[in-house]
């Protein structure tokens, strides 16, 4: 799994924050960039991500309606595995990444480790 290109991030940003599926329209609209891309732009790359798998769509009208097939959370881990499969040590990977969590992240993530140790304790 690559990480999303600077647009590409862009886009899913846009489509994650909203509840409903977006034309590209929408998402151009909330597309948060220094220099604002061109619309013909946003819709190949939106296309593309697509083609990835990222986003579903349905016909509405004349236009595509776009919606994440996964969420934040499932990217982001999926980035955080990548990481810990290039390390001989993932531990000691692991470590240093809640050493540079604040206390209440460790408070959060012990809660959530003892929630799936309960869990897999049950028949």
């Amino acid at each position: 799994m690559h990480g999303f290109g600077e647009l590409e991030a862009a886009i899913m940003d846009a489509v994650w924050a909203d509840d409903e599926p977006l034309t590209v329209r929408n998402i151009l609209e909330r597309i948060d960039q220094e220099r604002t891309p061109a619309y013909t732009t946003v819709q190949t790359v939106t296309e593309i991500l697509y083609r990835k798998g990222w986003l579903r769509r349905h016909k509405d009208g004349r236009a595509w309606r776009y919606w994440a097939t996964r969420s934040r959370e499932e990217y982001t881990a999926g980035l955080v595995e990548q990481v810990l499969s290039s390390t001989p040590d993932r531990t000691a990977t692991l470590v240093r990444l809640v050493e540079q969590m604040d206390p209440g992240e460790v408070s959060e993530l012990r809660a959530a480790l003892d929630t799936a140790k309960n869990a897999e304790e049950r028949p």
